[in-house]
């Protein structure tokens, strides 16, 4: 009997020993993953930032146009605030490479040229209130104003961004994207945030500092204010 308990008890204990390592051993940090094309393991998938949009919810029915309306404006505009940021960054670029002053204005009006040819006369198209936007999203993806933009590049972007923008559309380039201050700016974001989830848009990271849930939560809760 007392033979039959020893051997019971050795029995036990290798397979409470046997368990607690199987546990310990099927832990998510002892499994590894390998990307295709990279040979380094990964214990763990990085994932995009996703968010969780809410029901969109209106006061009255001329809100709710004012809505829809900004959303197709914004979504209109918003192709071109992203080609010239694209631009702008490929221009900054290469002329951190180009060491002469006469080589870069010369480069400068190249490129310029290319742009107007790319997308000038489209932007003659726009209504004042498109134009408008525009002018807000360069600020959302550039972090800098269509008008200090006008000051730092050289003349043929002045002329550029001149004729093309402020005398084509009576507008403001001194207008900054702030949705933390201005409820149509918010907007502006939900309806970019939307886009890009759904692919209606090409995704552009904006290098403006704020957080769009954030975002989300202040204006569930503060009453709007509208843009000058």
């Amino acid at each position: 009997m007392l033979r039959c308990l020893l051997l019971l008890l050795i029995v036990f204990n290798f397979f409470l020993g046997f368990s607690q390592e199987e546990k310990e051993s099927d832990s998510i940090a002892d499994y590894y993953i390998r990307f295709e094309g990279d040979s380094v393991l990964q214990s763990s998938i990085p994932l995009d930032e996703v968010y969780i949009f809410g029901k969109l919810e209106f006061a009255d029915k001329k809100e709710k146009l004012r809505y829809y309306i900004l959303r197709r404006k914004t979504i209109k505009v918003y192709p071109y605030a992203k080609l010239a940021s694209e631009r702008l960054v490929e221009l900054n670029d290469s002329l951190t490479k180009i060491k002469k002053k006469r080589h870069q204005k010369k480069y400068t009006k190249k490129v310029q040229k290319y742009i107007e040819g790319e997308f000038s006369a489209e932007l003659k198209k726009l209504t004042r209130t498109e134009g408008q936007i525009l002018v807000k999203l360069i600020h959302r993806q550039t972090g800098s104003t269509a008008f200090d933009l006008v000051k730092e590049l050289r003349s043929g972007w002045r002329a550029f961004w001149y004729n093309t923008t402020a005398k084509a559309f009576k507008i403001s380039l001194k207008e900054e994207f702030k949705p933390e201050e201005v409820h149509e700016d918010y907007l502006i974001e939900d309806i970019l945030q939307r886009a890009f989830t759904y692919d209606k848009l090409e995704r552009q990271k904006s290098v403006l500092d704020y957080d769009y849930a954030v975002l989300s939560n202040k204006w569930k809760n503060t009453t709007p204010k509208k843009a000058n």
